[in-house]
């Protein structure tokens, strides 16, 4: 997924703040959903919520207003409530490395408490890439 960097997401000096690098990880993850053929709100309609529950970032180098990046997100990891995904951002053109981080969310219900990842989920979780259309 490609995120281009407005005046908004930049501090005074033209670098991206570095809080919305966890917005862009929850851009990426809802992009995979439904890269994967799933919806945040077809999720809610089944009762089934994701709460972040961990987050990592590693910062490598900034990005700058004008940039674009490009989010590769994976999942690496499937637990009996839980997934982790992890997400690696580059500016488009150089390819360099600008963050690298995980997120871990488990799931729960619409009152919050955890509950066990259905087959379907983790199915289609680990699907190959289906693409829109």
């Amino acid at each position: 997924m490609e995120v281009r960097i407005y005046y908004e997401d930049t501090d005074c000096g033209g670098v991206v703040y570095y809080a919305n690098y966890l917005k862009y990880f929850e851009r990426a993850r809802t992009h995979y959903l439904e890269e994967h053929g799933l919806s945040v709100t077809g999720l809610l309609k089944e009762g089934t919520q994701f709460l972040v529950v961990h987050a990592e970032l590693d910062y490598r180098t900034p990005a700058r207003y004008g940039e674009t990046l490009t989010i590769d997100t994976t999942v690496t990891q499937i637990g009996r409530s839980s997934v982790t995904f992890a997400h690696v951002i580059r500016e488009r053109t150089s390819q360099r490395v600008v963050v690298e981080g995980s997120a871990k969310l488990v799931t729960v219900d619409l009152q919050g408490k955890v509950k066990r990842l259905e087959k379907s989920l983790v199915d289609a979780l680990q699907s190959p890439h289906r693409g829109k259309g």
